[in-house]
């Protein structure tokens, strides 16, 4: 018999794994859109949901860190941000492990330019 190495994952890809499975698939995680994006003419969360999980343009400016927790969307005619944000599992602190999913709560919240 041999054993199966297992490998270490960096801690920036445990964590961009974890926003990749909220993003992509709705799982890990809640996501939040505000009063702002629901008041656009022609909102629709399944054209959110897919633009979100097809998000790829991920560079310098706005992965640094090699998470893939913040982007950009046009949808609608209209300018959006979207972003992840680690908290406790109470949801009252930030999370002081954002790579481990059994302490951490995961939010993804969208929102218009203007609201950042």
């Amino acid at each position: 018999m041999s054993a199966v190495a297992k490998v270490a994952v960096p801690r920036a890809e445990a964590i961009a794994r974890l926003n990749d499975a909220l993003r992509k698939q709705g799982v890990g995680g809640t996501m939040m859109v505000t009063q702002g994006v629901l008041a656009i003419t022609g909102y629709n969360m399944p054209e959110l949901t897919e633009a979100l999980a097809a998000y790829d343009a991920f560079d310098a400016d706005n992965d640094p860190h090699g998470e893939r927790d913040f982007g950009d969307l046009t949808l609608w005619g209209k300018e959006l941000l979207w972003k992840l944000d680690y908290y406790d599992q109470d949801l009252r602190y930030g999370s002081d492990d954002p790579g481990d999913p059994a302490k951490t709560k995961r939010v993804l919240t969208v929102m218009l330019t203007s609201e950042w």
